[in-house]
């Protein structure tokens, strides 16, 4: 048998196609060839837990599979959860022995993921209480990084992180509060979709920061994180913190995207870290993007307040009757979580009011861009480095981090160019709340263009698709004439987050009349068999700005649904056939475009 690790979603796909029913023979022996002494793990699943798992959980898909493989997206894949996220029936620890409790029940994220068809066959390492960002306090041990070592892996997801950036799993669960599922992607080569707080239900979730925390995907694309993460998302009434995707933002960014980047970046004189930005720079302009240095003040004194003022109290809450116990907690953890005491609740109102102010004033900026790229993480150091400086240097890792869930925004960390001591430099994206998908279509390109391995696994980037599936929180239109792109009308799709897709044709049975009365000249589209195919564009707009740009379509034009050449039904624009009768018919000319060009127009 051919082995398992390092394989992507699409791969574990193909594996089962045919032969679903290998689903048990491949997963033993895929967790036969795990280390069980690897500190990565805190708890992995044992032979006899995962055939439980498989009789239990798997046996009663495998009929729904075989009809309809489609409905089970991940049958068969294993993943990997961060340990203080609940798994029924095994310990939860958070990273701290005398914490650790029995799960009841999957945390909601994790049934939703087995519901798909899903795997877990372990838990992993992290910071103690999802509290720092650099994989080392923890009673496990410290997880090293999968490139050197020497070095850190990065925190607190840290063992979530390693075990997907080595192949053990085909992705993995952390939590992001700071950055903790962004800074080990950094580290590590991979993919940390760090999604729209409330999008991923938390119950099953040991808080951090309530307020302030998220799961979070990992994975060796963006295409399989966000594949993952749209199983995983969804409104859940039973927590008080899930929100409904408001179906606003944009499906993608543009092709040719406007990014803002800090002016004056940070790196604490690591000039590697420097040099790899450089060239993250250089390959962002080479891929159509342009750059706008902009002040970060902003951003930085948002990112100070989450571990240097009254948020941290927020931790201490968490942590409850724990801090009580410091013997059993790891000293640096209890002397943060223990900070949280001094503070009143004016200093948190104060706090809460200083947060509001920064972030409007980082969504104004923001406004002006597609997106916000700067470095996952200002540098890197060994583990015996962060022994010297345990909370100083974890702070400069959440430079360009800390800020985010405080500001409501999404992120996605993405591998980059390397270093020069041939260690990961990732960058991430940021932009506002809802725009995962948008960051996740990016972050497909970007991977596309830098065609770097996988991970640590050495695997070379696969060649896949070009763009992520359709998204059901836009409608699919076909546009012909004054919406094109460059025509008089298109700004009624652009000012309402609508992307370009492609330009195409119908079917070969439409016919193309031009309506000169009005301002503006416009086509009106009619079905008929004797027609010919007619050049249209497609975009994606929101779901919930469709209505109001219907709304603005005069008679007698309308929507209705449109036959494409390649045989998709998409909406689009058609026109009253009474209309037409005192029309131009300009069908020869194939396109609206055409024959303005032919009228001399432009």
């Amino acid at each position: 048998m051919t082995s398992t690790l390092g394989l992507t979603l699409p791969a574990w796909q193909q594996r089962y196609q045919h032969a679903p029913q290998q689903i048990t023979s491949l997963l033993t022996a895929h967790l036969a060839a795990l280390d069980t002494n690897d500190n990565a793990w805190i708890y992995l699943a044992t032979p006899d837990q995962l055939a439980d798992q498989l009789a239990a959980q798997i046996a009663p898909l495998l009929a729904a599979y075989e009809r309809d493989p489609g409905s089970l997206p991940l049958f068969g894949v294993p993943f990997a959860v961060k340990d203080n996220v609940d798994v029924a029936g095994w310990p939860t620890s958070a990273a701290c022995p005398a914490f650790t409790y029995t799960a009841s029940e999957d945390a909601v994220a994790v049934a939703r993921l087995k519901a798909a068809g899903a795997v877990v066959i372990g838990k992993t390492n992290l910071d103690q209480f999802a509290t720092g960002l650099v994989g080392t306090r923890s009673p496990y041990g410290a997880v090293s990084n999968t490139f050197d070592a020497d070095y850190v892996s990065g925190g607190s997801s840290s063992g979530s992180a390693s075990v997907l950036a080595r192949g053990l799993v085909a992705f993995s669960l952390g939590t992001d509060t700071a950055g903790s599922g962004r800074v080990p992607a950094g580290f590590n080569n991979i993919v940390g979709l760090k999604p729209t707080k409330g999008w991923f239900s938390a119950r099953g979730v040991v808080p951090a920061c309530r307020l302030n925390d998220t799961l979070s995907v990992f994975a060796l694309t963006a295409e399989d994180a966000f594949s993952v993460a749209s199983v995983m998302g969804g409104y859940d009434a039973g927590d008080a913190y899930s929100r409904v995707n408001p179906r606003t933002a944009p499906a993608s960014l543009p092709v040719h995207p406007h990014f803002a980047v800090p002016l004056n970046p940070e790196f604490f004189d690591d000039a590697a870290a420097k040099a790899a930005w450089d060239q993250a720079l250089e390959a962002l302009q080479t891929g159509g993007a342009t750059l706008h240095p902009i002040d970060f003040t902003p951003f930085s004194k948002l990112a100070e307040q989450l571990y240097y003022g009254a948020w941290v109290a927020e931790r201490t809450a968490a942590v409850g009757g724990m801090l009580d116990r410091p013997a059993e907690m790891d000293p640096v953890v209890h002397e943060i979580v223990a900070s949280g005491l001094k503070y009143s609740a004016v200093d948190a109102y104060k706090a809460e009011y200083l947060r509001a102010e920064l972030t409007r004033q980082i969504h104004q900026t923001l406004a002006q861009f597609d997106a916000l790229v700067v470095p996952t993480s200002p540098t890197i150091h060994t583990l015996e480095e962060m022994k010297q400086e345990p909370i100083l240097y974890n702070s400069h890792f959440g430079t360009y981090t800390n800020f985010t869930n405080l500001a409501d925004l999404s992120a996605l960390a993405l591998p980059g160019p390397f270093r020069n001591d041939d260690l990961p430099a990732g960058i991430t994206l940021i932009a506002p709340a809802w725009h995962d998908r948008a960051l996740a279509e990016f972050g497909l390109r970007w991977q596309q263009q830098l065609a770097l391995p996988l991970g640590a696994t050495g695997q070379p980037f696969p060649a896949r698709r070009t763009s992520l599936p359709v998204s059901p929180d836009h409608v699919r239109l076909a546009v012909v004439g004054a919406h094109l792109t460059g025509m008089p009308l298109n700004f009624q799709l652009t000012e309402r987050k609508a992307v370009w897709v492609e330009e195409t044709q119908t079917a070969p049975h439409y016919r193309l009349f031009a309506l000169l009365e009005g301002a503006i000249k416009k086509p009106g589209l009619m079905r008929d068999e004797q027609g010919a195919a007619i050049t249209v564009e497609l975009w994606d707009i929101p779901v919930a700005r469709f209505g109001e740009f219907v709304a603005e379509i005069p008679a007698p034009l309308g929507i209705g649904n449109l036959t494409l050449t390649d045989g998709r039904v998409v909406k689009g624009f058609i026109c009253e056939g009474s209309a037409l009768k005192s029309a131009l018919e300009i069908t020869e000319t194939g396109g609206w475009r055409n024959w303005l060009a032919s009228q001399g127009s432009h």
